[in-house]
């Protein structure tokens, strides 16, 4: 009985210390749900993927992303159907996430009341998540596919949020001012919708901001906050930080397969078939010294590729 009375009172407090930071997880609760990731975090728990890895990310394909997450289970990590500016740039980065919710005045009231006179927060709802931006973070945000009376974003807050990241953002509802944020360069983002109506026209309170760095829906995908974010191609994956490494690191041998297959097959050295299927000891032995003589000329880290010749046996 005491051991209960004892659970309850921890709840209690831990419970009482997560409505004190108002829409922001807490950093317990931040650390209970990314449990996979070991490496550094931000002072509010959220996963710091290094930004060497980040670089090396850019590279990635969704092909090569996905089929190492399907590996791990992870089946729900892709979104596509976006808009987009600056399609033909990749876009990289941490998620800093933010879920609104459709307008109610009692609930608005109460969040901005709290927000402004225990919080500290400054402006409006929807600059409260980008105040918390750094460079290398996408902000990540679910408005719920909201159109018309529904854009948060436009171009002083898009200006706002790439001084901030150097990176644009993943939107699932409508933007606004799309020909200012085309003039950002760099701002390679994904939206739902363009409507040049404003969230929030005098009197009419049509969204509220419900959890910031919390988990949040992203199409068919539960984003959390530290994901890595990886814009190309028209569509979005998000990559649990766990697994960045994983990606980055098999991405890496496989485009190096790929550029020696190419080559073998222009040289005429072996047939499609030999190179579309699981490849001989003898074609194996071959990528290998390839690998060695040419170690510092390839586009992968040397570091990467050592540590890939160290598992071979020839």
């Amino acid at each position: 009985m005491k051991l209960v009375f004892v659970a309850v009172l921890l709840m209690g407090l831990l419970g009482q210390r997560t409505v004190s930071r108002g829409q922001q997880i807490s950093r317990e609760e931040l650390l209970f749900l990314t449990p996979e990731w070991k490496g550094d975090r931000f002072p509010d728990g959220r996963p710091k993927v290094p930004d060497a890895l980040l670089k090396r990310m850019k590279l990635v394909t969704h092909e090569e992303a996905w089929a190492v997450m399907k590996g791990e289970n992870y089946k729900y990590q892709y979104a596509e159907g976006w808009q987009t500016i600056n399609p033909d740039s990749v876009l990289v980065g941490r998620a800093v996430t933010a879920c609104f919710m459709p307008g109610r005045p009692d609930i608005h009231k109460a969040i901005d009341q709290k927000g402004h006179d225990k919080d500290g927060r400054v402006k409006g709802q929807n600059s409260w998540p980008i105040d918390l931006l750094v460079k290398g973070d996408v902000y990540v945000v679910d408005q719920y596919g909201m159109h018309e009376d529904g854009p948060t974003i436009g171009d002083n807050l898009g200006n706002s949020i790439f001084a901030k990241t150097g990176n644009g953002i993943v939107y699932e509802g409508a933007v606004r001012d799309v020909a200012g944020l085309k003039e950002i360069g760099g701002f390679t983002s994904y939206f739902r919708s363009y409507h040049p109506s404003h969230h929030n026209p005098p009197g009419d309170l049509n969204t509220v901001l419900i959890g910031i760095n919390k988990p949040t829906r992203i199409g068919k995908v539960m984003v959390m906050p530290g994901d890595i974010v990886l814009g190309r191609d028209g569509a979005v994956s998000f990559i649990p930080p766990h697994l960045a490494e994983k990606v980055v690191k098999t991405s890496e041998i496989v485009r190096l397969r790929d550029m020696f297959g190419h080559l073998r097959l222009r040289e005429q050295k072996y047939t499609p078939g030999q190179i579309d299927t699981r490849w001989s000891p003898e074609i194996e032995k071959d990528f290998s010294q390839w690998l060695n003589a040419h170690i510092s000329e390839l586009p992968v880290p040397k570091e990467q590729i050592q540590d890939y010749l160290k598992t071979r046996t020839w």
